[in-house]
């Protein structure tokens, strides 16, 4: 399988708008998932394997621009489900000699006090937030070593569309006129990444050699409070003012015993107790990339919540 594709693992909302977007500018690409699925165009083909089966893998991988870590297992099988997938996607970036950049995230870096940039340590300490640290230290470490060709990680906050807070617990409510409830403070400064600029960055890492072997931020909306935020998305999309309530902290932490992601939440909760911002003015300044506009990235969270028809998913303006 040696026709010259970009090799996508993950068919979820990440790896999904990589390969549209990849796919629109005229590139061949393969999505891998366990079942399967994956968007529906001509120049997208579907595949079904396990992540962990590097064999499988690498048979995918052959021939390949670039291999993409679009994974995201359950956050409660984090420490379980990582290592054997890294480890099978080096092995296919080892044989196949293609470019590996992952999709990242800002949770190495564990509590911080300022901005974040490339350069903050990962110093994340516990166990589920280091697993991702690691990891990147391992690809950067199988690179040096001559392993692997060349490996880039894109990190970015919470996302705006889907798997974070904002999609998980505000979204519905809002669009409802409902009353919404937030495991945290309303009014701390905080990053948030729009899925289609996660995308967009990563296909700039796999095809663009300045990337290369180091991390990046994916250029990201200007910091926004949770009561921010959900203004902003209420005027956007014509919903009722926001209605929001702090739920107390013992009241949260029962609350996981019942939930598995809830109780997740509570290991990352530190994020929306403190300002956490990330400066991605590396990424823009080196490639001219600009983020999507809020209020489109907004209505976009709408539609994939059932409250707005879909808009067109683009790739962000160069300058």
């Amino acid at each position: 399988m040696a026709t010259s594709a970009h090799l996508i693992v993950g068919a979820g909302l990440v790896g999904s708008t990589t390969a549209r977007q990849l796919a629109e500018q005229g590139e061949q690409v393969r999505i891998v998932s366990r079942s399967g699925r994956g968007p529906d165009h001509p120049r997208i083909e579907r595949f079904a394997a396990d992540a962990v089966d590097a064999d499988r893998l690498s048979e995918l991988a052959d021939g390949a621009t670039a291999i993409y870590n679009c994974l995201n297992p359950a956050y409660h099988r984090w420490l379980t489900d990582w290592p054997p997938m890294a480890d099978a996607l080096l092995t296919a970036a080892e044989r196949s000699g293609a470019p590996l950049v992952v999709t990242g995230c800002l949770y190495g870096y564990g509590e911080v006090t300022g901005a974040m940039t490339e350069q903050t340590p990962l110093a994340a300490t516990h166990p589920k937030l280091k697993v991702r640290a690691d990891m990147w230290r391992a690809a950067l470490a199988a690179q040096r070593a001559g392993r692997i060709r060349a490996v880039t990680e894109v990190r970015g906050s919470d996302y705006l569309q889907a798997q974070s807070i904002f999609s998980f617990l505000l979204g519905k409510p809002l669009l409802a006129g409902r009353r919404a409830f937030v495991p945290g403070p309303l009014d701390v400064p905080h990053t948030w990444t729009s899925i289609n600029d996660m995308a967009a960055m990563l296909i700039t890492a796999a095809t663009d050699q300045r990337a290369w072997n180091r991390a990046w931020h994916v250029p990201s909306a200007a910091p926004l409070t949770i009561r921010e935020l959900a203004t902003r998305f209420t005027e956007v999309v014509g919903a009722p003012a926001p209605k929001l309530t702090t739920i107390p902290g013992p009241v949260f932490r029962a609350a996981g015993l019942l939930s598995a992601m809830l109780r997740e939440f509570q290991t990352t909760a530190y994020q929306f107790d403190r300002p956490f911002v990330m400066d991605s003015t590396a990424a823009t300044e080196t490639f001219g990339l600009r983020h999507q506009p809020l209020d489109e990235s907004l209505r976009e969270t709408a539609a994939l919540l059932g409250g707005l028809p879909a808009a067109t998913t683009r790739r962000p303006a160069t300058v």
